[in-house]
């Protein structure tokens, strides 16, 4: 998940020399995963697991979390699929 977050970079604090600097969100947002029922469900959960961990003006807007809870959601249906 921490690279996952890594590579998406919402809010531009990956510069290639700090592969760990998403764990605590990444940890946050697993941690509340069990509660998602849809693709949005995890966007919503991204963007206010990282407005608590910076702020509002930080983690900006929803839309900005779109293509990050895509890759989350299929992630975490594919971890939880009774095939996985």
């Amino acid at each position: 998940m921490d690279a996952l977050l890594y590579r998406h970079d919402p809010i531009g604090i990956a510069f290639g020399d700090n592969p760990g600097e998403y764990l605590p969100e990444a940890r946050s947002i697993v941690a509340g995963l069990h509660r998602a029922r849809s693709v949005e469900d995890v966007q919503t959960l991204v963007r206010e697991e990282f407005v608590r961990w910076f702020d509002e003006d930080t983690a900006g807007p929803a839309i900005r979390y779109a293509a990050v809870a895509q890759d989350v959601w299929s992630l975490w249906r594919s971890a939880s699929s009774p095939e996985a």
